[in-house]
């Protein structure tokens, strides 16, 4: 790969992030100091990095998966060892850079400032651990408060004819405009946690399903929140949206800040979710999380099991989307966990970028969300435990991190509204293998640990220890309507 003539045809890159990097190839074919990369080429990465971070601090308008993604570059090229290779860290600087050459995005998006005629409002309860902000329209920054706070969020939706699934519509200034626009329509600050119960009463569905999300790395509390008002909105999932929001600096220089707070906050969730399942109103409780907000939720709930001598049995489904979780830790969580636990379904992706920085960072241990399923090891002791996991390596959204997949799809915003948060598996024997999600068949009905395997015209596939049993006769009949659109392969 010629770094310097890709970083020549970006047009984006200023003249002295061109000049650096090309003066960083320029060095790799001199003499080394013995580990890979010589002395200058450290000093200009150093450099690089410099200039890097003085760009971010005056930008605003990163999404919260470039952030993220961002981050993990930089935790990466300060770990990157003697023995790295110049090109590697080259690679690195292109993506950071990449993502650094943005405009700047309006802060203080929670103003209220109304909705539009047609658009649509999701009401949203947040609880958070983070310290309050001065800052107008920001409520909550990225620092550690002592105690839980609580809010009522209605925010506004454009209609679905000037939008797309699964995007955010981010304001370009402000007041937004609602017609084009995520806006907020109203915030109403609760005293305690007690206090919403009024709110409770007024979105409980009949389900009486409440879903609580949690978000990942590098997040400003109006990224979690406008995030998961998208998700509800295009999922169309019947249920009582609740987030919780951590102390994320939303800093790319920040990763072990955000992992401790993470862990800071595992007694608040606990407690979160212990309140919400002692509630009468509430039936069932479903738990989503992104990334490392994957970590802080096993965590809360290993603690519970822990506790209490079990998970509460209202919390019937947990949902891991990109889980940046290290798969040694996750196994000894399980087991904590004891053997009444939720059922859980986890996203994957094997191109997965910013997990693989993760995993880079982290002594080369794979992470939950980057796994093959259909190998070993983790075949069989998917199969063993029961979890579902959902690959989604073959779909492909606009997304270039390939890190939230589970929201900016079309498709797997459908699937989670219609089946996972609805707590109905995948593959549960009244879905039929000619069952659409938007425009994509449901995929691939495989039983892990076993070799039946259905390849329908679709990337999305589904590995259900329950599904062969269930889908037997209906991957013959199937296979005979579609032809060569389907390969069966039954094993032993």
């Amino acid at each position: 790969m010629n770094s310097g003539m890709t970083i020549a045809a970006m047009p984006f890159y200023t003249d002295d992030q061109q000049q650096a990097c090309h003066s960083f190839h320029a060095h790799s074919s001199k003499g080394q100091d013995g580990g890979g990369r010589t002395a200058t080429q450290s000093k200009i990465a150093l450099a690089i990095l410099t200039k890097i971070k003085i760009r971010v601090a005056r930008t605003q308008n990163l999404t919260m998966l470039q952030r993220e993604f961002l981050g993990i570059c930089v935790m990466f090229l300060r770990s990157v060892t003697r023995e790295a290779k110049a090109t590697r860290l080259a690679i690195l600087l292109v993506f950071v850079m990449t993502l650094t050459a943005c405009a700047s995005r309006p802060v203080g998006v929670l103003v209220p400032s109304g909705t539009a005629t047609d658009a649509t409002q999701v009401d949203l309860l947040v609880a958070t651990t983070r310290a309050p902000s001065t800052e107008p329209g920001v409520l909550f920054g990225g620092e550690r408060a002592e105690q839980v706070s609580a809010a009522e969020l209605v925010i506004s939706i454009p209609p679905d004819k000037n939008r797309k699934i699964g995007e955010v519509q981010w304001p370009k200034k402000l007041p937004p405009n609602p017609e084009t626009d995520f806006s907020t329509v109203s915030i109403k600050p609760l005293a305690q946690l007690s206090d919403a119960r009024p709110w409770l009463i007024r979105t409980m569905p009949k389900s009486r399903r409440v879903l609580l999300f949690v978000h990942g790395f590098n997040n400003r509390y109006e990224d979690a929140v406008y995030r998961f008002a998208q998700i509800v909105h295009d999922s169309k999932t019947d249920v009582a949206p609740v987030i919780f929001t951590w102390p994320s600096r939303a800093s790319i220089w920040d990763y072990n800040y955000d992992k401790e707070s993470t862990n800071y906050s595992r007694d608040a969730l606990e407690e979160l979710l212990r309140r919400a399942s002692e509630n009468p109103a509430v039936g069932e409780i479903t738990v989503m999380a992104h990334s490392m907000g994957s970590w802080l939720t096993v965590e809360a709930l290993r603690q519970m099991a822990i506790r209490d001598g079990h998970v509460n049995s209202k919390i019937k489904d947990v949902i891991l989307a990109s889980p940046d979780l290290d798969v040694d830790v996750f196994r000894q969580q399980w087991l904590a966990m004891g053997s009444n636990k939720p059922k859980f379904t986890i996203f994957v992706s094997q191109d997965d970028r910013a997990l693989a920085l993760s995993r880079r960072i982290s002594g080369n241990v794979d992470r939950v969300g980057q796994i093959d399923p259909s190998k070993e090891p983790y075949r069989t002791a998917l199969e063993r435990s029961g979890i579902t996991v959902i690959d989604l390596t073959a779909v492909k959204t606009g997304d270039k991190l390939n890190h939230g997949k589970f929201a900016e799809s079309p498709e797997v915003v459908r699937l989670l509204g219609d089946r996972l948060i609805a707590g109905q598996a995948v593959t549960e024997s009244n879905v039929g293998l000619g069952d659409r999600l938007g425009a994509v068949a449901l995929g691939t009905a495989q039983t892990v640990g076993s070799a039946a395997s259905i390849a329908v015209s679709t990337p999305i596939l589904v590995f259900d220890p329950n599904t062969r049993q269930n889908y037997k006769g209906q991957i013959d009949r199937f296979n005979t309507t579609v032809g060569n659109t389907v390969t069966t392969a039954v094993g032993q």
